[in-house]
This record gives C-alpha cells, sequence and structure tokens, in this order.
C-alpha cells in the first residue's frame, strides 16, 4: 500500500512541478510580488487595439462608477451646489434681459470662455489620465507663433475684434482717396514711412504682452492638473493605507531602494525629491519653474511628506503660470520672429537635392497665411488649405484620438484593478 501510495504522489509530484515551470501556479503559491505583477500584466492587456469589446465594456462599469461617486460628493456638499445654482440662475437672468449692462455681459462671456477654454487645455496636458495631451505643442505653440507672424506682418498687435482671437487680420488704415497723381505719389510715401515706424515699434515685450493672458491661463491649467496626485498621496498618508495608485506605489519603491541599486533617472528623481522635502516652497518653485520632466512625482512627494496645500500649489502656480511660461513665450517668440523665420526657409533651400522641393511648401505655406492677415472685410478669407496645414491638422486629430484611447484604457484597467482586489478580498473572508 506504502508503494502504491509513492507511487500515485510520484505523478502528481512531477505535475506540479510541470506547472511550475510552466508558471501556472495558484494564487495561495504566489508571492505577494510575484501576484502583483502578474495583475499588471493581465491589466495591461486591456486596450482598446488588443481587447475591443472587453475594454469598453470595463470603461463604461468604471465610468458609472465615478459618475455614482461623484454624484454622490455632490449630495454631501448640497448647501454649496445649491448656491452655486443660485447664483447661476441670477446670471443667466442678467444674460437674457436687455439692458445697458448686455456689453459689459458680453465682454465677461466672451474673456470667461476664452480663459476656461485656455485653462482646460492646461489640466488635460498634465492631468494623469493615461497620458497627456500635448496641448503646448498643439495649441498655445502655434497660436503664439501665428500671433508673432502677424504682428511683424501688420505692424501692430491691435487686431480688430472680431475676429480675433479666431482669426487674425491686419489693422486696416483708412485714408482719404488722393484728387491727383502728386498727392498719390505723397500718400504712398507717408504710408511707407508710417509702415516702417510701426514695424520699428514691434518689440518683444509687444507680443509677450499680446499672448500673456492665454499663456497664463494655460500655465494655470497645467498647475491644477498637478493636484490629483497630491491629495491622493496626502489621503493615503494620513489614513496610513495604500493607494489604489501605481506611481505612488513606484514612488515608495524609489524611497526604498538603495542609492547603489539607483539608476541615473532614479536619482534625479530622488535628488528633486529631496530638494522638494528640504527646501520646501523654493524648491517647489525652481522645479516648476523650468521645462522639469522630473516634476511628474513632485505632488506626489509633496503629498507625502505632508506638504501644505497653498506652499505646494501656490509655488506652483507661480512656477508654471508666470516664470515657466514667460520662459517658453520667449523661445516661441524669438524663434518666429521675422528674420529668423527667413533664415530657416534659406537654411532649408541650401539641404543638397531635396533643399528646393521642402523649400517650396513653406514658402507657399508662409505667403497663404500673409495674404490671409490682409484680407479685407467684405472679401471673405481664401479657403486655399496648403499641405502643411492639412498636415498638422491630422496630426492634432491623430494626437486627440490616442488621448481619447488612453482614457479609455486607463479607466478600463482601473476597473480590471478593482475586479482583481474584489477577488482576492473574498477569497480572504472565505
Amino acid at each position: 500500500m506504502a508503494e502504491c501510495g509513492a507511487e500515485g504522489e510520484l505523478p502528481q509530484r512531477r505535475l506540479g512541478v510541470k506547472e511550475q515551470q510552466n508558471g501556472e501556479r495558484t494564487d495561495s503559491e504566489l508571492s505577494v510580488d510575484e501576484r502583483k505583477q502578474r495583475d499588471s500584466e493581465e491589466r495591461e492587456t486591456l486596450v482598446v487595439w488588443k481587447k475591443p469589446q472587453l475594454t469598453l465594456h470595463y470603461f463604461t462599469l468604471e465610468l458609472l462608477i465615478t459618475l455614482k461617486e461623484w454624484l454622490w460628493r455632490l449630495w454631501q456638499q448640497r448647501q454649496t451646489v445649491f448656491g452655486l445654482l443660485i447664483l447661476l440662475i441670477l446670471l443667466s437672468i442678467a444674460y437674457c434681459i436687455e439692458g445697458t449692462h448686455q456689453k459689459y455681459v458680453r465682454y465677461m462671456e466672451k474673456k470667461t470662455l476664452w480663459c476656461a477654454y485656455w485653462v482646460g487645455l492646461g489640466i488635460l496636458s498634465s492631468v494623469g489620465l493615461g497620458t497627456g495631451l500635448h496641448t503646448f505643442l498643439l495649441y498655445l505653440g502655434p497660436h503664439i507663433a501665428s500671433v508673432t507672424l502677424a504682428a511683424y506682418e501688420c505692424g501692430s498687435v491691435d487686431f480688430p475684434e472680431p475676429p480675433y482671437p479666431d482669426q487674425i487680420v491686419c489693422p486696416q488704415q483708412n485714408s482719404p482717396a488722393p484728387d491727383s497723381d502728386a498727392e498719390q505719389v505723397g500718400v504712398e510715401a507717408a504710408a511707407a514711412v508710417g509702415s516702417a515706424a510701426i514695424q520699428g515699434s514691434i518689440s518683444l515685450w509687444t507680443i509677450i504682452s499680446k499672448v500673456r493672458l492665454e499663456a497664463c491661463m494655460w500655465g494655470a491649467g497645467t498647475a491644477i492638473g498637478e493636484l490629483p496626485p497630491y491629495f491622493m498621496a496626502r489621503a493615503a498618508r494620513l489614513s496610513g493605507t495604500d493607494p489604489d495608485d501605481e506611481d505612488y506605489q513606484r514612488f515608495e519603491e524609489i524611497l526604498d531602494q538603495t542609492q547603489s541599486t539607483q539608476d541615473f533617472a532614479t536619482r534625479a528623481k530622488v535628488a528633486v525629491q529631496k530638494l522638494i522635502q528640504r527646501v520646501g516652497f523654493f524648491g517647489i518653485l525652481a522645479c516648476a519653474s523650468i521645462p522639469n520632466p522630473l516634476f511628474d512625482l513632485a505632488g506626489i512627494t509633496c503629498g507625502h511628506f505632508l506638504v501644505p496645500f497653498w506652499t505646494f500649489f501656490g509655488a506652483t502656480l507661480i512656477g508654471k503660470a508666470v516664470i515657466k511660461m514667460h520662459i517658453q513665450k520667449l523661445f516661441v517668440i524669438v524663434t518666429f520672429s521675422r528674420h529668423i523665420v527667413e533664415q530657416m526657409v534659406s537654411l532649408i533651400g541650401a539641404v543638397p537635392l531635396l533643399g528646393a522641393a521642402l523649400q517650396k511648401p513653406f514658402r507657399e505655406y508662409l505667403e497663404a497665411q500673409k495674404a490671409k492677415l490682409h484680407h479685407h472685410a467684405g472679401e471673405g478669407i481664401p479657403t486655399e488649405e496648403s499641405g502643411l496645414s492639412w498636415l498638422f491638422e491630422k496630426v492634432v486629430v491623430i494626437m486627440v484620438c490616442f488621448f481619447v484611447c488612453s482614457i479609455v484604457n486607463s479607466m478600463a484597467q482601473s476597473y480590471g484593478k478593482r475586479k482583481q482586489q474584489e477577488k482576492y478580498s473574498e477569497g480572504k473572508t472565505e
């Protein structure tokens, strides 16, 4: 009987060894790190291009859960919500009633929508939803570049409103019709002198002032986008529980690593974290004031070490919306100034073999943009589309689609992680 039992156990042991070699072990046999690694690999497969139906199903369920949580939070703050609704009703009444106040209402409406547009783009650029939409390269940078080119071409930044800011049109200078050829020559000479004077009056500071509102609002949006990681890490530290966020887990792994086992990127992140922890407000300000790819963990660092909210947000807001934005604006304006653009087009033409072919679409695009700047009110805007503008529009569409897909994938993976945690919690209770 013992021999039979031993012979019966042998295939089972071999089978167990074979299962371990193939990596097919039960949850009880896996360590915590191995289980987390396996779950992470399973969640990474929840993407639209691999499992479209399951990903969209999980995304829908996670969206419903998120909406339910938001509604519950609004219900808890129902007094504040009720006050905001009353204010909104009063503003709607003032908006609908005719009177002399309408011009101020229209002005505030336009400015509010314009600021909200750029703040929203800034939030999209930095908020943690899988990946950021690089709205500076897609929207703010081209806007500053177009204003710069138009300022040098028009000799002024007093673009008529409307159509600015939707479109840029050079201000028209009305002058009486001359009665003779001599007067015609005199008017042309005066116009040339005036144009030269206006061209000389365009300075770097003038263009910076023209785009300051858009740039600062975009920078404020990027600062607001850094708040979710801060609140998440702060709540986790105060409650003593592990947060449901992989960035925070990576942050704790960095803190636990010894200096000898860290690579260069990890050491740079640790240096930023130590600077923020030791210097405080001015350390956050220094890290937020420069284009810093390592600032992604700043919110988690400040929340983990319980840095006061206004210390973190104030330094981030000043650094991103004031200092950093002026640096970026200055770079774009200098790059797209008239003489720099002409030199770049000339350098493109100097490329061997392909220079002339590459130079032609750039010159056509610049000439088309200059023609649009000088059209009159009754003539209509030229509708010819260049290859560069067509290509840029397609790049924008592709990046926006990729951003939307990243949000879908991120929310689907969040629901997948929620299901995994529920499964393990049920296993512990049994």
